[in-house]
């Protein structure tokens, strides 16, 4: 199954985008159903039983009351491998997902990235990029992804999995939205935008 699409973002600079975008607790937060997301050494050996465990409330502040240079220390990394439980209703199932996902490419203002889960009964691999396009009005994130469903998912269809992937991409985008329109309308906001700009 293959998707795409565009999101804008208005009245925010490239660099705001792609440092929100880089920061995995922000991504946690946005992502529906995503309980925790993060970096793991080893992909093929991961605990998410004892990752589980851990406290929402001990994710440390993401935008925008964290300062863009604790970001930029913690942000993806090319090569990284990133360990995630998601769980999102499909039809009548809501499966939890153990999820590894690793950076393959990530250089401003593109990044990419594959992945594999598994839940009983179900599976899935994925590909998935975004580029990041400034234009007038803000940044448009052109964004594609292809996934292989196996099990009993895959039973279901893409008439039931792509709208449920549509409504958690755009719940999602919305959410980041939401995060920058705060940033912009912190009283220092420019003076923000610089210290991203120079980070990056």
């Amino acid at each position: 199954m293959e998707f795409e699409g565009t999101f804008t973002i208005e009245d925010v600079s490239t660099e705001e985008v792609w440092l929100a975008l880089s920061d995995p607790f922000l991504i946690k937060q946005c992502l529906p159903g995503c309980q925790f997301l993060t970096r793991v050494e080893d992909p093929d050996d991961v605990d998410f039983e004892a990752l589980g465990e851990r406290e929402p409330d001990e994710d440390p502040p993401t935008l925008p009351e964290a300062a863009p240079e604790d970001i930029s220390e913690r942000a993806f990394e090319e090569g990284g491998h990133y360990a995630a439980l998601m769980q999102i209703s499909v039809g009548s199932v809501k499966p939890s997902f153990q999820t590894v996902v690793t950076i393959d490419e990530r250089e401003l203002p593109a990044m990419n990235a594959s992945g594999e889960g598994s839940a009983t009964d179900s599976s899935f691999e994925m590909s998935s990029g975004m580029t990041l396009v400034e234009t007038d009005e803000g940044v448009d994130i052109e964004w594609e992804a292809e996934a292989d469903v196996f099990g009993k998912i895959a039973q279901m269809g893409q008439r039931v999995i792509s709208p449920v992937a549509n409504r958690v991409v755009s719940r999602f985008f919305g959410s980041v939205e939401d995060r920058l329109t705060e940033v912009a309308e912190e009283d220092d906001s420019e003076g923000l935008r610089d210290r991203v700009r120079n980070l990056l």
